[in-house]
């Protein structure tokens, strides 16, 4: 009866142990079969964009209107600097434009000037033209009536009187005529003269209509440099690293503060090489970040950072040396995240570590 009792219990025992064994393989399987349809790793963090706040000029600073990670919406007054200077840059800029239109409205008038003047000169040209003819016709005449009055003389039908007066008379045709060439070149000298003049003036339209453009562009200059005495958050998120006080004074590119845009996460993972065969764009991701477990987050991957992590240090290893030890590398990847509530964008933020799990089959 005992051998019996013990048989029994041996037998039991032995069924336990087969029944055990049958499951842990069972249970290797199913654990090889899924492993093989993800890739995971821990090495992961979240990330967004971090935008540095700089001051684009020169100045004391008025106002701070905000506190260190204070949470901010895009376009809000962070930062005033005092504009009297800009202001006043501006006041003149405005007034170098005024001055440079009135010297155009100027120019123009006397271009105008310029050019009626040359019309003018060009009439009193054509009207000495005239006067020479009519002073040639005359000369003309009287060299007819003094050859005539020579001849009458000669032939004692005329007296001496008329042959003197005909003479005077060709005298004072040949004068008027040769009076008259020379008021035609004076007046063709100033023809000349005032058509250049007229054409100095239109090039100095030109010169003063490249003086507005230059004045308009020193305006929008001083503009630009009294909007940047108001500095402003870029994006929605968090403001951070404050280093500005009232009364201090900040030069260009110095930093104030820097923004977190958190309404725009995504997860960097660092996968070993030997785990990148499989992985494609587009697959799916599941992400758990470490310090909130309850949170389930999912996503696709986007891309490839497209060097090792080890090529994007500051002294990049060189296998070159002839002391080479084969280490496996990471690759970055970044990972997307499908949808974000605002309670979780509210306690995410940049840094956080996570676990992803790659699903590539």
């Amino acid at each position: 009866m005992e051998k019996e009792t013990k048989k029994e219990k041996k037998g039991s025992k032995m069924k336990f142990i087969i029944g055990g064994v049958i499951a842990a393989v069972v249970a290797g399987i199913v654990i090889f079969l899924m492993g093989g349809n993800t890739e995971s790793t821990d090495n992961a963090q979240l990330d967004a964009n971090i935008i540095p706040i700089r001051s684009s000029i020169t100045g004391y600073v008025k106002e701070v209107l905000f506190e260190d990670n204070q949470e901010v919406k895009k376009g809000q007054l962070l930062v005033t600097i005092d504009d009297t200077e800009y202001k006043a840059k501006v006041a003149q800029a405005e007034a170098a434009l005024e001055n440079a239109k009135a010297n155009l409205n100027a120019v123009k008038s006397n271009a105008m000037a310029s050019n009626q003047s040359a019309s003018a000169a060009m009439f009193s040209t054509e009207t000495t033209q005239e006067s020479i003819n009519s002073a040639k016709a005359r000369l003309n005449k009287a060299k007819e009536d003094n050859k005539r009055t020579k001849n009458m003389f000669a032939a004692k039908a005329a007296t001496q009187a008329e042959l003197d007066n005909s003479n005077a008379e060709l005298e004072v045709a040949q004068a008027a005529y040769d009076s008259a060439l020379k008021q035609l070149k004076v007046s063709q000298s100033q023809s000349a003269g005032v058509r250049s003049q007229a054409l100095g003036q239109v090039s100095m339209i030109s010169l003063a209509e490249a003086l507005i453009r230059q004045r308009e562009a020193e305006l929008k200059l001083a503009l630009t440099q009294l909007d940047y005495a108001t500095i402003e958050a870029p994006c929605d998120g968090i403001v951070s690293k404050r280093s500005v006080e009232v009364g201090q004074y900040v030069s260009t590119g110095q930093a104030v503060c820097s923004a977190i845009d958190n309404s725009s996460l995504w997860v960097t993972a660092n996968f070993k090489e030997t785990q990148l065969e499989n992985m494609k764009i587009g697959q799916p991701v599941e992400i758990k970040v470490d310090a909130y477990p309850h949170i389930k987050l999912t996503g696709k991957l986007n891309s490839f950072v497209g060097a090792t992590g080890a090529k994007f240090s500051l002294l990049p290893p060189d296998n070159s040396t002839g002391n080479f030890v084969k280490i496996v590398q990471r690759v970055p990847v970044k990972i997307t995240i499908d949808h974000l509530t605002k309670e979780e964008a509210k306690i995410l933020f940049p840094g956080l570590s996570a676990y992803v799990s790659v699903k590539v089959k």
